[in-house]
Protein backbone atom coordinates (compact mmCIF):
# COMPACT_ATOMS: atom_id res chain seq x y z
CA UNK A 1 0.00 0.00 0.00
CA UNK A 2 1.69 3.15 -0.95
CA UNK A 3 1.71 6.13 0.76
CA UNK A 4 -0.36 8.38 -1.16
CA UNK A 5 -3.00 5.69 -1.63
CA UNK A 6 -3.08 5.38 1.92
CA UNK A 7 -3.40 9.48 2.69
CA UNK A 8 -6.06 9.64 -0.16
CA UNK A 9 -8.46 6.89 1.64
CA UNK A 10 -8.40 8.58 4.65
CA UNK A 11 -8.64 11.69 3.38
CA UNK A 12 -12.03 10.32 1.77
CA UNK A 13 -12.93 8.25 4.86
CA UNK A 14 -12.72 11.31 6.85
CA UNK A 15 -15.04 13.20 4.25
CA UNK A 16 -12.79 15.94 3.51
CA UNK A 17 -13.01 17.88 0.49
CA UNK A 18 -10.11 19.06 -1.21
CA UNK A 19 -10.35 22.62 -2.36
CA UNK A 20 -6.87 24.07 -4.43
CA UNK A 21 -5.51 27.46 -4.22
CA UNK A 22 -3.18 27.39 -6.78
CA UNK A 23 -3.07 31.21 -6.91
CA UNK A 24 -1.87 31.57 -3.27
CA UNK A 25 1.32 31.40 -1.66
CA UNK A 26 1.91 27.94 -0.25
CA UNK A 27 2.00 29.07 3.22
CA UNK A 28 -1.15 30.84 2.95
CA UNK A 29 -2.51 28.05 1.51
CA UNK A 30 -5.20 26.19 3.65
CA UNK A 31 -3.97 22.54 4.24
CA UNK A 32 -5.77 20.02 3.19
CA UNK A 33 -5.88 16.52 5.35
CA UNK A 34 -4.23 14.43 2.55
CA UNK A 35 -0.86 17.02 2.55
CA UNK A 36 -1.23 16.78 6.15
CA UNK A 37 -0.83 12.88 6.08
CA UNK A 38 2.04 12.76 3.59
CA UNK A 39 3.73 15.21 5.32
CA UNK A 40 3.16 12.68 8.53
CA UNK A 41 4.08 9.89 6.99
CA UNK A 42 7.88 11.43 5.74
CA UNK A 43 8.59 13.38 9.08
CA UNK A 44 7.42 10.81 11.55
CA UNK A 45 10.39 9.16 13.98
CA UNK A 46 8.22 6.80 15.07
CA UNK A 47 8.22 5.37 11.27
CA UNK A 48 11.90 6.13 10.82
CA UNK A 49 12.34 4.01 13.96
CA UNK A 50 10.27 1.05 13.04
CA UNK A 51 12.31 1.20 9.39
CA UNK A 52 15.49 0.91 11.42
CA UNK A 53 13.95 -2.20 13.65
CA UNK A 54 13.59 -3.57 10.19
CA UNK A 55 17.32 -3.44 9.71
CA UNK A 56 18.64 -4.70 13.05
CA UNK A 57 16.32 -7.75 12.45
CA UNK A 58 17.50 -8.10 8.92
CA UNK A 59 21.33 -7.64 9.97
CA UNK A 60 20.12 -10.69 12.72
CA UNK A 61 18.68 -12.88 10.10
CA UNK A 62 21.99 -12.66 8.13
CA UNK A 63 24.40 -13.22 11.34
CA UNK A 64 22.44 -16.35 11.99
CA UNK A 65 22.90 -17.56 8.52
CA UNK A 66 27.10 -17.41 9.38
CA UNK A 67 28.68 -20.29 9.18
CA UNK A 68 30.84 -20.75 12.40
CA UNK A 69 34.48 -19.78 12.11
CA UNK A 70 37.51 -21.99 12.00
CA UNK A 71 40.14 -22.11 14.70
CA UNK A 72 44.35 -22.39 13.94
CA UNK A 73 46.18 -22.90 16.82
CA UNK A 74 50.08 -23.72 17.17
CA UNK A 75 51.46 -25.59 19.83
CA UNK A 76 55.19 -26.36 20.95
CA UNK A 77 56.39 -29.70 23.30
CA UNK A 78 59.13 -30.62 25.47
CA UNK A 79 61.15 -27.44 24.75
CA UNK A 80 63.05 -24.75 27.45
CA UNK A 81 63.35 -27.89 30.14
CA UNK A 82 66.33 -29.49 31.79
CA UNK A 83 68.68 -32.50 30.35
CA UNK A 84 67.82 -33.56 26.65
CA UNK A 85 64.97 -30.67 26.59
CA UNK A 86 66.94 -28.11 27.72
CA UNK A 87 66.52 -25.09 24.97
CA UNK A 88 64.31 -26.38 21.88
CA UNK A 89 66.26 -29.25 20.42
CA UNK A 90 64.06 -31.65 21.25
CA UNK A 91 60.86 -29.44 20.46
CA UNK A 92 58.00 -30.70 18.79
CA UNK A 93 55.59 -28.17 16.75
CA UNK A 94 52.21 -28.65 16.15
CA UNK A 95 50.31 -26.27 13.43
CA UNK A 96 46.27 -27.50 13.65
CA UNK A 97 43.12 -25.79 12.03
CA UNK A 98 39.63 -27.19 13.80
CA UNK A 99 36.36 -26.66 12.79
CA UNK A 100 33.03 -27.13 14.58
CA UNK A 101 30.74 -28.52 12.57
CA UNK A 102 26.84 -27.80 14.20
CA UNK A 103 24.55 -31.05 13.51
CA UNK A 104 21.12 -31.48 13.70
CA UNK A 105 19.65 -28.25 12.25
CA UNK A 106 20.76 -25.93 14.47
CA UNK A 107 21.66 -23.30 12.07
CA UNK A 108 18.65 -23.74 10.15
CA UNK A 109 16.97 -23.27 13.81
CA UNK A 110 18.48 -19.71 14.37
CA UNK A 111 17.96 -18.87 10.38
CA UNK A 112 14.16 -19.50 11.35
CA UNK A 113 14.38 -17.11 14.25
CA UNK A 114 16.07 -14.28 12.46
CA UNK A 115 13.73 -14.81 9.42
CA UNK A 116 10.64 -14.35 12.26
CA UNK A 117 12.40 -11.51 13.38
CA UNK A 118 12.21 -9.64 10.19
CA UNK A 119 8.21 -10.51 9.76
CA UNK A 120 7.61 -9.15 12.66
CA UNK A 121 9.14 -5.54 12.42
CA UNK A 122 7.90 -5.55 9.03
CA UNK A 123 4.40 -6.00 10.03
CA UNK A 124 4.71 -3.15 13.03
CA UNK A 125 6.11 -0.97 10.71
CA UNK A 126 2.49 -1.36 8.83
CA UNK A 127 1.23 -0.79 12.55
CA UNK A 128 2.98 2.33 13.19
CA UNK A 129 1.87 3.79 9.80
CA UNK A 130 -1.92 3.65 10.32
CA UNK A 131 -1.26 5.26 14.02
CA UNK A 132 0.87 7.80 12.51
CA UNK A 133 -2.37 8.29 9.63
CA UNK A 134 -4.84 8.15 12.51
CA UNK A 135 -3.51 10.31 15.47
CA UNK A 136 -2.71 12.92 12.26
CA UNK A 137 -6.24 12.80 10.90
CA UNK A 138 -7.47 13.11 14.45
CA UNK A 139 -5.22 16.20 15.17
CA UNK A 140 -6.52 17.64 11.75
CA UNK A 141 -10.20 17.42 12.55
CA UNK A 142 -9.53 19.07 15.95
CA UNK A 143 -7.72 21.98 14.81
CA UNK A 144 -10.53 21.83 11.81
CA UNK A 145 -13.48 21.57 14.19
CA UNK A 146 -11.97 24.30 16.34
CA UNK A 147 -11.86 26.82 13.69
CA UNK A 148 -15.29 26.48 12.63
CA UNK A 149 -16.33 27.08 16.46
CA UNK A 150 -14.38 30.47 16.47
CA UNK A 151 -16.84 31.20 13.31
CA UNK A 152 -20.04 30.22 15.15
CA UNK A 153 -18.99 32.32 17.85
CA UNK A 154 -17.71 35.27 15.63
CA UNK A 155 -20.76 35.39 13.80
CA UNK A 156 -22.87 35.56 17.44
CA UNK A 157 -20.68 38.45 18.00
CA UNK A 158 -21.54 39.73 14.86
CA UNK A 159 -25.23 39.63 15.30
CA UNK A 160 -25.24 41.25 18.98
CA UNK A 161 -22.86 44.17 17.22
CA UNK A 162 -25.74 45.03 14.85
CA UNK A 163 -28.20 45.66 17.67
CA UNK A 164 -26.16 48.69 18.52
CA UNK A 165 -27.25 51.13 16.39
CA UNK A 166 -31.26 50.03 16.93
CA UNK A 167 -30.57 49.99 20.85
CA UNK A 168 -29.31 53.51 21.06
CA UNK A 169 -32.10 54.49 18.72
CA UNK A 170 -34.25 53.03 21.27
CA UNK A 171 -32.46 54.47 24.21
CA UNK A 172 -32.46 57.86 22.08
CA UNK A 173 -36.44 57.90 21.80
CA UNK A 174 -36.92 56.68 25.39
CA UNK A 175 -38.00 53.37 24.53
CA UNK A 176 -35.51 51.58 26.34
CA UNK A 177 -33.16 51.97 29.19
CA UNK A 178 -29.56 53.30 29.11
CA UNK A 179 -28.69 50.32 31.04
CA UNK A 180 -29.51 48.05 28.21
CA UNK A 181 -26.49 49.56 26.09
CA UNK A 182 -24.52 47.81 28.92
CA UNK A 183 -26.47 44.94 29.27
CA UNK A 184 -25.30 44.20 25.10
CA UNK A 185 -21.91 44.70 25.46
CA UNK A 186 -21.44 42.35 28.69
CA UNK A 187 -23.03 39.86 26.30
CA UNK A 188 -20.59 40.71 23.33
CA UNK A 189 -17.74 40.94 25.70
CA UNK A 190 -18.42 37.32 27.15
CA UNK A 191 -18.67 36.04 23.88
CA UNK A 192 -15.25 37.53 23.18
CA UNK A 193 -14.29 35.68 26.47
CA UNK A 194 -15.21 32.54 25.07
CA UNK A 195 -13.58 33.07 21.88
CA UNK A 196 -10.62 33.66 22.65
CA UNK A 197 -10.41 30.38 25.53
CA UNK A 198 -11.28 28.39 21.59
CA UNK A 199 -8.53 30.46 19.71
CA UNK A 200 -6.04 29.32 22.97
CA UNK A 201 -7.06 26.00 21.90
CA UNK A 202 -6.51 26.70 18.47
CA UNK A 203 -3.21 26.99 18.94
CA UNK A 204 -2.58 23.67 21.10
CA UNK A 205 -4.48 22.19 18.22
CA UNK A 206 -2.41 23.96 15.45
CA UNK A 207 0.91 22.94 16.99
CA UNK A 208 -0.08 19.38 17.77
CA UNK A 209 -0.97 19.15 13.59
CA UNK A 210 2.39 20.37 13.00
CA UNK A 211 4.82 18.57 15.18
CA UNK A 212 3.17 15.43 13.64
CA UNK A 213 4.01 17.02 10.43
CA UNK A 214 7.63 17.39 11.32
CA UNK A 215 7.62 21.15 11.84
CA UNK A 216 8.09 22.53 15.47
CA UNK A 217 5.59 25.65 14.52
CA UNK A 218 2.63 25.96 11.91
CA UNK A 219 3.56 26.81 8.97
CA UNK A 220 0.03 26.81 7.45
CA UNK A 221 -2.47 29.86 7.75
CA UNK A 222 -5.79 27.26 8.06
CA UNK A 223 -6.98 23.88 7.31
CA UNK A 224 -9.79 23.13 4.85
CA UNK A 225 -12.67 20.93 4.76
CA UNK A 226 -16.04 19.75 5.39
CA UNK A 227 -17.45 18.42 8.55
CA UNK A 228 -20.99 18.27 7.19
CA UNK A 229 -20.68 14.89 5.05
CA UNK A 230 -22.33 12.39 7.50
CA UNK A 231 -22.92 8.43 6.42
CA UNK A 232 -24.21 5.19 8.37
CA UNK A 233 -21.19 3.07 9.49
CA UNK A 234 -21.07 -0.47 8.87
CA UNK A 235 -22.34 -3.06 11.53
CA UNK A 236 -20.04 -2.92 14.85
CA UNK A 237 -19.62 -6.75 14.27
CA UNK A 238 -18.09 -6.42 11.00
CA UNK A 239 -15.77 -3.46 12.14
CA UNK A 240 -14.47 -6.62 14.80
CA UNK A 241 -14.18 -9.16 11.77
CA UNK A 242 -11.40 -6.35 10.59
CA UNK A 243 -9.99 -5.57 13.47
CA UNK A 244 -8.40 -9.13 13.11
CA UNK A 245 -6.64 -7.67 10.01
CA UNK A 246 -5.22 -5.17 12.17
CA UNK A 247 -0.76 -5.18 11.61
CA UNK A 248 -0.99 -5.64 15.79
CA UNK A 249 -2.74 -8.70 15.68
CA UNK A 250 -1.57 -9.98 12.44
CA UNK A 251 2.21 -9.68 13.93
CA UNK A 252 1.34 -12.17 16.70
CA UNK A 253 1.33 -14.84 14.10
CA UNK A 254 5.25 -13.95 13.34
CA UNK A 255 5.72 -13.84 16.92
CA UNK A 256 4.47 -17.13 17.20
CA UNK A 257 6.73 -18.81 14.74
CA UNK A 258 9.83 -16.80 15.91
CA UNK A 259 9.33 -17.81 19.72
CA UNK A 260 8.72 -21.79 18.15
CA UNK A 261 11.82 -21.51 16.22
CA UNK A 262 13.94 -19.90 19.46
CA UNK A 263 12.33 -23.15 21.49
CA UNK A 264 13.73 -25.49 18.85
CA UNK A 265 17.08 -24.27 19.21
CA UNK A 266 16.88 -24.25 22.95
CA UNK A 267 16.28 -27.67 22.33
CA UNK A 268 18.58 -28.53 19.96
CA UNK A 269 21.68 -26.95 22.42
CA UNK A 270 22.15 -30.01 23.95
CA UNK A 271 22.97 -32.15 21.12
CA UNK A 272 26.30 -32.31 20.93
CA UNK A 273 28.37 -30.85 18.20
CA UNK A 274 31.03 -32.38 16.56
CA UNK A 275 34.91 -30.37 16.25
CA UNK A 276 37.26 -31.74 13.96
CA UNK A 277 40.65 -30.84 13.76
CA UNK A 278 44.14 -31.65 11.56
CA UNK A 279 47.31 -30.13 12.08
CA UNK A 280 51.06 -30.93 11.19
CA UNK A 281 53.88 -31.83 13.58
CA UNK A 282 57.39 -31.96 13.22
CA UNK A 283 60.05 -33.19 15.97
CA UNK A 284 63.04 -30.88 15.97
CA UNK A 285 64.96 -34.39 17.54
CA UNK A 286 64.70 -36.18 13.99
CA UNK A 287 63.58 -33.77 11.90
CA UNK A 288 60.61 -35.37 11.08
CA UNK A 289 57.00 -34.43 10.67
CA UNK A 290 53.96 -35.85 10.17
CA UNK A 291 50.10 -35.47 10.55
CA UNK A 292 47.68 -35.06 13.79
CA UNK A 293 44.32 -35.40 13.54
CA UNK A 294 41.65 -35.00 16.02
CA UNK A 295 37.44 -35.13 16.73
CA UNK A 296 36.58 -34.08 19.92
CA UNK A 297 32.55 -34.04 21.01
CA UNK A 298 31.23 -32.72 24.43
CA UNK A 299 29.36 -34.76 27.04
CA UNK A 300 26.09 -33.28 28.00
CA UNK A 301 25.76 -34.64 31.34
CA UNK A 302 25.54 -31.70 33.23
CA UNK A 303 23.82 -29.18 31.60
CA UNK A 304 20.91 -29.83 28.79
CA UNK A 305 19.90 -26.57 29.14
CA UNK A 306 16.76 -27.09 30.82
CA UNK A 307 16.50 -24.01 31.87
CA UNK A 308 16.36 -22.15 28.76
CA UNK A 309 14.08 -24.69 26.91
CA UNK A 310 11.56 -24.21 29.87
CA UNK A 311 11.82 -20.38 29.41
CA UNK A 312 11.39 -20.77 25.53
CA UNK A 313 8.26 -23.09 25.70
CA UNK A 314 6.66 -20.26 28.74
CA UNK A 315 7.51 -17.30 25.72
CA UNK A 316 5.96 -19.54 23.08
CA UNK A 317 2.52 -19.90 25.24
CA UNK A 318 2.81 -16.62 26.28
CA UNK A 319 1.96 -15.59 22.63
CA UNK A 320 -1.94 -16.55 22.50
CA UNK A 321 -2.40 -14.55 25.85
CA UNK A 322 -0.33 -11.40 24.75
CA UNK A 323 -2.49 -11.75 21.15
CA UNK A 324 -5.78 -11.95 23.10
CA UNK A 325 -5.33 -9.32 25.90
CA UNK A 326 -3.82 -6.75 22.54
CA UNK A 327 -7.25 -7.79 20.45
CA UNK A 328 -9.26 -7.19 23.38
CA UNK A 329 -7.44 -3.64 23.72
CA UNK A 330 -8.60 -2.70 20.21
CA UNK A 331 -11.95 -4.16 20.57
CA UNK A 332 -12.53 -1.64 24.05
CA UNK A 333 -11.12 1.51 21.52
CA UNK A 334 -13.53 0.81 18.75
CA UNK A 335 -15.78 -0.11 20.72
CA UNK A 336 -15.76 3.37 22.25
CA UNK A 337 -15.23 4.78 18.91
CA UNK A 338 -18.09 3.35 17.13
CA UNK A 339 -20.47 3.90 20.51
CA UNK A 340 -19.26 7.87 19.63
CA UNK A 341 -19.91 7.76 16.40
CA UNK A 342 -23.49 6.13 16.63
CA UNK A 343 -24.13 8.94 19.42
CA UNK A 344 -23.09 11.29 17.10
CA UNK A 345 -25.15 10.74 14.55
CA UNK A 346 -28.33 10.34 16.53
CA UNK A 347 -27.84 13.82 18.09
CA UNK A 348 -26.83 15.45 14.80
CA UNK A 349 -30.32 14.12 13.77
CA UNK A 350 -32.19 15.75 16.74
CA UNK A 351 -29.89 19.39 16.08
CA UNK A 352 -30.43 19.35 12.77
CA UNK A 353 -34.48 18.69 12.61
CA UNK A 354 -35.59 20.30 15.61
CA UNK A 355 -33.11 22.20 17.55
CA UNK A 356 -31.33 24.13 15.36
CA UNK A 357 -34.24 25.09 12.83
CA UNK A 358 -36.10 26.21 15.42
CA UNK A 359 -33.40 28.13 17.55
CA UNK A 360 -32.69 29.73 13.84
CA UNK A 361 -36.11 30.84 13.56
CA UNK A 362 -37.01 31.98 16.69
CA UNK A 363 -33.62 34.09 16.66
CA UNK A 364 -35.06 35.83 13.67
CA UNK A 365 -38.37 36.28 14.55
CA UNK A 366 -37.30 38.04 18.37
CA UNK A 367 -34.84 40.00 16.23
CA UNK A 368 -37.39 41.18 13.91
CA UNK A 369 -40.21 41.61 16.67
CA UNK A 370 -38.09 44.09 18.60
CA UNK A 371 -37.47 46.26 16.36
CA UNK A 372 -40.79 46.42 16.75
CA UNK A 373 -41.09 46.69 20.07
CA UNK A 374 -42.78 43.11 20.51
CA UNK A 375 -39.59 41.41 22.93
CA UNK A 376 -37.05 42.78 24.99
CA UNK A 377 -33.12 42.73 24.59
CA UNK A 378 -33.24 40.54 27.05
CA UNK A 379 -34.81 38.19 25.14
CA UNK A 380 -32.91 38.90 21.87
CA UNK A 381 -30.19 37.93 23.93
CA UNK A 382 -31.53 34.48 25.02
CA UNK A 383 -32.65 33.73 21.37
CA UNK A 384 -28.90 34.75 19.91
CA UNK A 385 -27.51 32.54 22.64
CA UNK A 386 -28.95 29.22 22.27
CA UNK A 387 -29.16 29.24 17.95
CA UNK A 388 -25.03 29.37 19.16
CA UNK A 389 -25.29 26.97 21.69
CA UNK A 390 -27.46 24.93 19.18
CA UNK A 391 -24.49 25.23 16.33
CA UNK A 392 -21.77 24.42 18.62
CA UNK A 393 -23.32 20.86 19.82
CA UNK A 394 -24.13 20.57 16.08
CA UNK A 395 -20.22 21.22 15.36
CA UNK A 396 -18.69 18.81 18.20
CA UNK A 397 -21.23 16.47 17.45
CA UNK A 398 -19.74 16.52 13.50
CA UNK A 399 -15.87 15.99 15.02
CA UNK A 400 -16.61 13.37 17.23
CA UNK A 401 -18.04 11.24 14.22
CA UNK A 402 -15.19 11.91 12.10
CA UNK A 403 -12.81 11.82 14.91
CA UNK A 404 -14.74 8.24 15.83
CA UNK A 405 -14.33 7.22 12.11
CA UNK A 406 -10.39 7.97 11.88
CA UNK A 407 -9.70 6.30 15.06
CA UNK A 408 -11.62 2.92 13.89
CA UNK A 409 -10.01 2.96 10.54
CA UNK A 410 -7.01 3.00 12.14
CA UNK A 411 -7.66 -0.13 13.72
CA UNK A 412 -9.56 -1.97 11.65
CA UNK A 413 -6.12 -1.12 9.01
CA UNK A 414 -8.06 0.39 6.05
CA UNK A 415 -11.18 2.88 5.50
CA UNK A 416 -14.74 1.43 5.83
CA UNK A 417 -17.46 1.99 3.49
CA UNK A 418 -19.89 4.41 5.04
CA UNK A 419 -23.32 4.72 3.62
CA UNK A 420 -23.11 8.87 2.60
CA UNK A 421 -25.65 10.68 2.90
CA UNK A 422 -25.84 14.73 1.49
CA UNK A 423 -25.02 17.75 4.24
CA UNK A 424 -27.66 19.58 5.46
Amino acid sequence: MSCNGAATRFACAAAILIVPWLACPANARPLTLRTALQHALAASPRLTAAERDIGIASGQRIQAGKLINPELSYEQDNSFGSGPYRGTRSAETTLQISQLFELFGKREARIAVGTAGVETATIQRKAVRLEVLSETAIAFLTVLGTQRRIQILDDQISAIDKLSPLLQKRVDTGASSPAEVGRAEVASALVKADRERVRSSLASARRELSVLMGDAAPKFASVSGKLEALGRPPSFQSVIHAIDQNPQLVRWTAVYAQRNAELLVARLKPYPDVRISAGWRHFNETGSDGVRLGISVPIPIFDQNQGNILSAQENLAKVRAERQANRNTLIVIAGRAYDSLQGSLRELAILRTSAIPKARAAAEEISEGYGQGRYSLLEVLDAQANLTQAQLREQEAQQNFHVAVATIEGLVGNPFTLARESAR
